[in-house]
């Protein structure tokens, strides 16, 4: 069923040792499984159309599925039936999303793409669809993307796969295949140098980080981080990871301890811009809690790997956190609005109302209001209502909204530009059962 964006106009969008890490293999086509076979290969798409300009396009998960709708009509043109609760995650190349899925992470199809052609390019779009190429996985974990590469960490055996975004549906791409000493929920970022920074922990625990550089040799080694959880990439390459007592930043190949204030001051979520060299995260106190519903974040300088924290007029939850096209910290709140930091400052620059108020679920699974950016239009789905609102991040102005026959749950979207994209961090972070 096609719903057309109510008063959305068609217009373009704004964008130690090795003995740390076992190195499987450097550089080679896919083992174990990663990637189809050449007889899984999937049938040829349909046929491409030829258009004017890029076509962005979103991609939200329901309980019977995923739809794939226009990111500037908000045209449903695909409804792609998956069974179970379902994540989504930037592939990296402008056209296609990984769906954490049973046993693997999927390459889903979002059917807009955009060819380079001497000094301009073409655009072109195709219906839909989730392919059959596959990255096995016992537990489907982070995927991180960044300059052109795209990482994938297996939570059920601490397994890393890394290869070029672009060629995410190629069942005959090159990757690179390392394994931690002990499989965790952890998390794994390449860097334009071809160094690695990798989570360390066990089933039980996560202490820091470890740096290899492009040989696998180790550069540094971060430990007192209790509870790594999450990363941003900010402007420089300054990487940074989420602690139970503040965070760890990595940069010019030094790891560096950012301690919170409180003895408890975990980050867990965070959200990176290259505009920016500052990290926006999320910050929470309890460590009893059942569900903390903070209403402080963290901005988290590079620089000078120091921590600010701001207060806000509501709580908000872990989709709640983006950057805009220049960097603005944006944080939706549980007030229903989406309230814009300056990340220099700390200052609330405006708070945009966009949903009704409403109250984060205790089960981190459960549909939330939730934010995705994409080309300066921040998309806020409204899962009480089935609706979906388009929000001018420069000016304020809540410019469309859509009626869905879904409940959404997880948001994410692709640009249809030619090259690689840079995936704002946040997008690939989510909570766990005891630490929301």
């Amino acid at each position: 069923m096609h719903h057309p964006l109510a008063h959305l106009p068609t217009r373009p969008l704004a964008a130690g040792s090795l003995l740390s890490l076992l190195l499987l293999t450097g550089c080679g086509s896919g083992t174990s499984e990663p990637a189809a076979s050449a007889e899984d290969t999937p049938e040829p798409a349909a046929a491409a159309t030829e258009v004017a300009a890029s076509t962005p396009r979103l991609a939200l998960t329901h309980s019977g599925g995923v739809q794939v709708l226009d990111a500037s009509t908000f045209e449903v043109l695909a409804d792609l039936p998956v069974e179970g609760f379902n994540r989504l995650n930037a592939a990296g190349d402008g056209r296609h999303l990984l769906l954490s899925t049973t046993g693997a992470f999927q390459v889903l199809d979002a059917g807009t793409w955009s060819e380079p052609h001497g000094d301009h390019s073409h655009h072109y779009t195709a219906e839909p669809e989730l392919t059959d190429v596959r990255f096995e996985a016992v537990t489907p974990g982070h995927v991180v993307v960044h300059e052109g590469r795209t990482a994938l960490f297996d939570d059920g055996t601490g397994d890393v796969t890394v290869f070029d975004s672009a060629d995410v549906e190629d069942p005959d791409r090159a990757q690179r295949e390392l394994t931690t000493p002990a499989a965790h929920h952890g998390v794994a970022v390449e860097l334009s140098d071809g160094s690695l920074v990798v989570s360390e922990g066990t089933e039980e625990e996560r202490t820091g980080t470890r740096w290899l550089d492009a040989d696998g040799t180790e550069i540094a080694a971060g430990s007192g981080c209790p509870g790594v959880h999450g990363e941003a990439v900010a402007a420089g390459e300054a990487v940074v990871i989420g602690c139970e007592d503040g965070a760890l930043v990595h940069d010019d190949g030094t790891i560096t301890k950012v301690t919170a204030p409180d003895p408890y001051g975990r980050i867990g979520n965070q959200a990176g811009s290259e505009a920016s060299p500052i990290v926006l995260g999320d910050y929470k106190t309890d460590p009893d809690a059942e569900l903390e519903r903070p209403t402080r974040v963290s901005l988290i300088d590079t620089r000078d790997a120091t921590l600010r924290l701001v207060d806000l007029p509501a709580s908000y939850s872990f989709r709640s956190l983006g950057r805009g096209e220049d960097g603005e910290a944006l944080v939706l709140g549980t007030d229903g609005a989406l309230h814009v930091i300056d990340p220099a400052t700390g200052a609330l620059v405006r708070s945009i109302p966009v949903v009704a108020p409403w109250e984060e679920p205790v089960e981190w699974q459960e549909p939330r209001p939730t934010l995705h950016v994409l080309d300066g239009t921040a998309y806020v789905t409204e899962p009480a209502t089935k609706e979906l609102h388009a929000v001018d991040v420069a000016t304020g102005e809540v410019f469309g909204t859509a009626q869905l026959d879904v409940v959404p749950n997880e948001l994410n979207g692709v640009t249809g530009d030619a090259g690689h994209e840079h995936a704002p961090g946040g997008e690939h972070e989510h909570e766990e059962a005891g630490t929301a």
